[in-house]
């Protein structure tokens, strides 16, 4: 447990550097390159669904058992060295910070005006057109983006951690990068990435209520709108296309007192998502700062809730 809130506070404090290699992008080069071989072998839709069982398979059990395989030689090198690489490795699976970063990164320029560098921002942290968005689109979008990446960005690493440390926290990592590179319904990736998108389902479902409950108690300990947090989980999360992704943006939207939902579009075509929340305030660019602040307050009462689980289940058993 100590372990795990020491590599909560490694990324808060340094976040992901760029001068240190990171193990997502090793993940990612081992999915692009397995993937390109299994297309060779695999070209009907039946063996691709199969090619994608044992894409994510071989991901995950490789990133589990490098992990473990790098601890297991620090601690032959020194114990402490295996406890600082645990740290390390465990805080890699965090995204707090950077969640953080892009956020401000967009609330800049939108906050100064410049609408058009707002949107180049935000595009680069969401997958849906944002040539033609108005300033509240833009902000809607972040806001979004920052309630639903609470999951995969903090509280599920945070809850793999503590049942498996590192070896498991990056297996889950493993699985989150499968479902961003090949976990999309289209025509190339229907087929080849359908089980690792039910897998990260499967992942993040514990976590994405959890991340509800968090919000919520975030939402009172701020002084938010609690009692319309909670309205808005109960109401209006089932009705997210996502099985995960309703819970946190719901409670978000109703502690702030916005609507998040409504019209996107990607690659020009129109699609209509469930609205989350009611549209007691209009969303100003501030609103981002504000969820910006959420994600945090819910990380740190995630942290805690998560030691205490753990604390609790070890007196039990």
């Amino acid at each position: 447990m100590l372990q795990v809130l020491a590599a909560f506070l490694v990324d808060l404090a340094v976040g992901d550097p760029s001068w240190l290699p990171h193990p997502v992008v090793l993940i990612g080069k081992l999915i692009d390159r397995l993937e390109k071989l299994l297309r060779r072998i695999f070209h009907r839709p039946a063996g691709l669904r199969l090619a994608g069982v044992l894409l994510a398979l071989t991901v995950v059990s490789a990133a589990w058992a490098a992990t473990a395989f790098l601890l297991w030689l620090a601690g032959l090198v020194h114990p402490w060295l295996a406890v600082v690489l645990n740290v390390w490795l465990i805080s890699t699976t965090m995204a707090t910070r950077s969640l953080a970063s892009a956020a401000r990164a967009v609330l800049q320029p939108l906050t100064a005006g410049d609408l058009c560098l707002a949107r180049q921002r935000v595009g680069w942290i969401v997958g849906r057109d944002t040539a033609a968005m108005d300033a509240a689109d833009v902000t809607r979008a972040t806001v979004e983006t920052v309630a639903e990446n609470i999951v995969d960005g903090f509280v599920s690493p945070l809850f793999f951690a503590l049942l498996g440390g590192a070896p498991l926290a990056m297996a889950y990592r493993a699985v989150n990068t499968l479902d961003s590179m090949v976990g999309y319904r289209n025509e190339r990736f229907r087929d080849l990435g359908w089980f690792s998108a039910r897998l990260d389902d499967a992942a993040n479902f514990l976590s994405a209520r959890w991340t509800a409950l968090c919000l919520l108690a975030a939402a009172w300990l701020s002084g938010r709108r609690t009692g319309e947090a909670w309205r808005a989980v109960r109401r209006d999360a089932p009705a997210h296309p996502s099985p995960n992704s309703g819970w946190p943006e719901a409670a978000m939207a109703g502690a702030l007192g916005v609507r998040l939902g409504g019209l996107n579009y990607y690659g020009g075509r129109a699609q209509m998502r469930a609205y989350m929340g009611e549209p007691h305030l209009h969303l100003q660019p501030d609103h981002v700062r504000q969820a910006v602040d959420m994600m945090y307050l819910a990380a740190a009462l995630a942290v805690l809730s998560g030691m205490l689980a753990a604390r609790l289940a070890g007196a039990v058993f």
